[in-house]
């Protein structure tokens, strides 16, 4: 029976011969030739004779031959030493320039069916300059535009130089696990380069954004820190007025919200006794708002349901229903009433804090607040509170949204958008920044110049503050999402596997027969990035996904390797110590640590 395993071979040593005479000749053709020119040169500069005719494998071989006047010493080094050379960084040369454009320089492979730059040019540098020039007036006549003026850095492509960038009317949610560069590589650099006021909100002080920018920003406007719960030991140094956007029902339902997400998760707040708690706490703050009273006289409005005085308010200001209501549940069956007051009591418990009350009280020693004037400067307020802080996170909540909202009146009367744009670094939203209502404002946000980012820990963490259908409506609001490193969600994995798509890949099969081998190709598709490797996304690297273009892979550029990293590196350690010498004076070893 005939063997057919000799004709592979056959053809496989056909095959190899075939490429060993194609780099033979990709040798020699360019060192016969170099030869030829190297002799030429070397006759000239030696005034021997004229040059040689064209016989480059001569002039390799016999060199002397053509140039018989010229030095045995001159060739060898014109026509075999001076070739070889070329010829050797030529090819160094091409093979770093092909490294370099495989996208080996970044240490990891590129992942067939990514965007390349042309796929995304809208977020390269050319087009987000010029985007900037037509979205801020202030830079319509600059000759040189900034890169940090044109728009916010989220990586560069991966294996490249090519900066990715978004711009000041995308708007953004980042999906980052812990340590995954979060901080170091979005909500830090993006602080660092803003042009306008920056709002930051953050569960942490000592080794994060707060010590990190905090001596950059000071330089470029005034730093202010709002921290009721002293996570940085920050001196209170101003006041905020929670009431002043709540002397209308709409401002004060806003106010009292903001308390009951604090407190309760999405699936819980349409309960009767969250509505009913909202709903008592939304009536004292217009109250107290009305008669220009601090926010704390609620409490005592709470301790005593019996107390007329809010009543009295109300109706003195032409507010009769809402005093109708209130008086409704006052005069209730006293279980439901008790029970109405002590869910808002509650939701309220930090303002008994004194010195959690002494941020949002006026305080002569301290320069109040006014949201309307930072959204106009270059300022940074820093807004601080612990995880599950509760009413403390409440008022978090409210500054970052009252800020937002006076950003929006001011760029409606500057026509428009804000310029230069404002940045809002919502860190840890899901945590100390609850916005009941933030999924409904991403939708035009962006268009007025206020630009927000709300990092997040998982996709889940977002469903459980608001909601599927919130969250959902956040997604779809982000021209931006970034994905970082640390998805463990299955689902959520796999909807972005699906998100990302399909590309081709080519199949080879081969069989043999007794007439030989023969291949085909065929193609099929498959994932670009299956669950799996999404789950198993390397640190320092993150997923891009904007509205109409396809998917990018991205190297983060985390702070600390950009260059004047060792100043912001010596500023932080500086801040860090304040934080620490702080915590010592007061005795308060363990939230130095």
């Amino acid at each position: 029976m005939p063997q057919p395993t000799s004709t592979p071979k056959n053809i496989d040593g056909y095959d190899i011969a075939f490429r060993v005479l194609l780099g033979a000749l990709a040798v020699a053709v360019p060192l016969t030739n170099l030869a030829w020119l190297g002799g030429n040169v070397t006759a000239w500069a030696t005034d021997s004779t004229t040059s040689a005719p064209y016989q480059p494998v001569q002039a390799l071989l016999h060199p002397e031959q053509l140039w018989p006047d010229t030095g045995e010493t001159s060739l060898l080094i014109g026509a075999r030493i001076l070739p070889i050379a070329v010829l050797l960084t030529l090819g160094l040369g091409a093979a770093l320039l092909w490294k370099r454009h495989k996208g080996s320089g970044s240490g990891r492979k590129k992942i067939a069916g990514m965007a390349t730059p042309k796929d995304i040019e809208p977020l390269m540098s050319k087009a987000i300059t010029a985007k900037a020039r037509s979205l801020r007036p202030s830079l319509k006549d600059t000759k040189h535009i900034n890169a940090s003026d044109t728009g916010i850095l989220l990586g560069n492509l991966q294996g490249t130089k090519h900066e990715v960038r978004m711009g000041y009317e995308d708007v953004a949610v980042a999906i980052m696990a812990p340590r995954s560069g979060k901080t170091t590589s979005l909500a830090i650099p993006s602080i660092l380069a803003a042009p306008g006021p920056v709002l930051l909100t953050s569960n942490k002080a000592a080794g994060d954004a707060y010590t990190a920018t905090i001596e950059a920003r000071s330089a470029v406007g005034r730093t202010w820190s709002m921290d009721p719960q002293q996570i940085a030991h920050a001196e209170r140094a101003m006041w905020w007025n929670p009431l002043a956007g709540a002397k209308t029902l709409d401002g004060a339902n806003r106010l009292a919200g903001h308390f009951l997400a604090a407190s309760v998760d999405a699936s819980q707040q349409g309960d009767f006794w969250s509505k009913a708690g909202s709903n008592i706490l939304s009536q004292l703050f217009l109250a107290a708002a009305l008669d220009e009273r601090p926010i704390t006289d609620v409490m005592a409005w709470l301790a005593f349901p019996a107390d007329r005085t809010p009543l009295d308010i109300l109706r003195d200001h032409g507010h009769a229903a809402v005093a109708a209501q209130l008086k409704g549940t006052v005069e209730g069956p006293p279980e439901t009433r008790d029970g109405i007051y002590e869910t808002a009591r509650q939701y309220a418990a930090a303002l008994l804090n004194s010195g959690i009350a002494a941020w949002v009280t006026p305080q002569k020693d301290a320069e109040e607040f006014k949201p309307s004037e930072f959204v106009t400067s270059k300022d940074t307020l820093y807004l601080l509170s612990k995880d599950g802080g509760g009413g403390a996170s409440a008022l978090i909540a409210a500054c970052a949204d009252s800020v937002m909202r006076a950003a929006t009146a001011q760029a409606e009367r500057a026509g428009g958008r804000l310029d230069p744009p404002m940045l809002a670094i919502l860190d840890e939203a899901a945590n100390v920044c609850k916005i009941s209502d933030l999924p409904d404002l991403y939708s035009h946000l962006g268009s007025r110049g206020i630009i927000p980012i709300t990092i997040l820990q998982s996709y889940r963490q977002g469903q459980k503050v608001w909601g599927d259908t919130g969250m959902d409506a956040m997604w779809s609001a982000s021209t931006i999402k970034v994905i970082g490193s640390g998805i463990d969600d299955p689902d959520f994995a796999d909807k972005l596997s699906r998100l990302i798509g399909d590309h081709d890949v080519e199949t080879t099969s081969t069989s043999t027969s007794d007439s030989g081998k023969s291949t085909s190709v065929s193609m099929r598709q498959e994932r670009i990035l299956p669950a799996d490797a999404i789950r198993a996304l390397p640190k320092g690297t993150a997923i891009a996904l904007a509205t109409g273009m396809r998917v990018a892979m991205l190297d983060l550029c985390p702070w600390y390797k950009e260059p004047g990293a060792d100043k912001l590196s010596a500023a932080s350690k500086r801040a860090s110590d304040a934080i620490t010498q702080r915590a010592i004076d007061k005795g308060d070893f363990g939230l130095a640590a």
